[in-house]
């Protein structure tokens, strides 16, 4: 049985989480590890969250969706935009506004979205559930049983939350559409 310190840790837990798909979280990390002493795991993480942190390094580790994964610092993500076409990742006004009414009313039914946006939005929804950004979260109680629409563990980790609960407020939201329009999410002229 492998006795790990921190120093032999973290270089496997830096290379799972720089090779997973998604972000990683800490029981994956256990169930990978299952000889690592939880204590020391977490310890891991703090220390590649305080050594990312240090102004020399161009990436960081960041908490979205109750895992973890490596990101470029935002300082730098013009650069890397610049290089790296983000095509297919780009959302029209339609569909953010229709991403926006489920992740704030979430679960959320068809009818509630077009009542809010004042138009038909099912080729919106169905795009979104396409880019896994919605999903169908079941059904509601009434008449028809209408499907039920919530934002998805994507959603959280394009958006970089670490739950729904950090969505930001409506004093927030400007902040935050800049931000996505710098990074190159929103289509020309999709937000003005």
């Amino acid at each position: 049985m492998k006795q790990w310190t921190l120093a032999s840790l973290k270089p496997v837990v830096e290379a799972i989480i720089f090779a997973s798909q998604g972000p990683v979280t800490v029981s994956h990390l256990r169930q990978a590890l299952p000889e690592a002493p939880l204590e020391l795991i977490r310890q891991v993480i703090k220390t590649i969250e305080r050594e990312c942190r240090q102004e020399h390094r161009g990436i960081e580790l960041v908490s979205v969706a109750k895992g973890y994964r490596f990101q470029t610092k935002s300082i730098y993500k013009r650069w890397v935009a610049r290089s790296v076409r983000r095509a297919g990742q780009r959302l029209s006004r339609a569909a953010l506004e229709t991403l926006a009414v489920i992740a704030y009313r979430q679960p959320v039914t068809r009818a509630e979205i077009e009542k809010i946006r004042g138009v038909d939005s099912s080729g919106t929804i169905k795009y979104l559930m396409a880019k896994k950004l919605v999903r169908i979260s079941g059904r509601k109680d009434l008449p028809g049983r209408p499907l039920l629409y919530s934002t998805t563990n994507h959603f959280l980790e394009v958006f970089q939350l670490g739950s729904i609960r950090d969505l930001p407020g409506i004093h927030e939201m400007d902040s935050a559409f800049d931000n996505a329009r710098q990074i190159g999410l929103f289509d020309k002229g999709a937000i003005s």
